[in-house]
């Protein structure tokens, strides 16, 4: 069940992040899960016409961070600490990409989570990551 709606995230992005636009939308929030679609254009493509390993770094760190604020609220605060990705095979360059968010574990100044990253359409992963974020202390 998402305690926040995905406009109410979305808006939230959009008002602290304006910059969040270029890195996907959100398409569903559950109960430590997040997922997000990215539609690929050239901005997104690197030499050789692949998704660029940026792309799908953002794609993974706004969507774990969605899963994030969706148990905690909207905390701008909260931020990454570290990021690990692997890059497991090319994605199609002219399909969206979707990335699923699952927060692995929650606590009160840490949380850690995993995103793996697919060609929509595909079962097959093209990219897996690992995020640890830093929760700020409530207030």
């Amino acid at each position: 069940m998402s305690k926040i709606s995905v406009s109410e995230m979305q808006n939230f992005f959009d008002r602290e992040f304006p910059q969040s636009g270029t890195m996907g939308e959100i398409t569903h929030l559950g109960t430590n899960f997040a997922q997000m679609k990215l539609i690929v254009d050239n901005t997104h493509l690197r030499p050789g016409g692949t998704v660029s390993g940026p792309a799908m770094m953002a794609l993974a760190d706004v969507t774990l961070y969605a899963a994030i604020l969706n148990e905690i609220g909207l905390v701008a605060l909260a931020v990454t600490t570290n990021l690990n990705i692997n890059f497991l095979r090319k994605p199609q360059a002219n399909c969206p990409i979707i990335a699923k968010a699952t927060l692995i574990k929650l606590g009160r100044s840490l949380a850690v989570g995993e995103v793996a990253i697919y060609s929509e359409g595909s079962e097959d992963m093209v990219a897996h990551a690992t995020l640890t974020y830093s929760i700020p202390p409530k207030r």
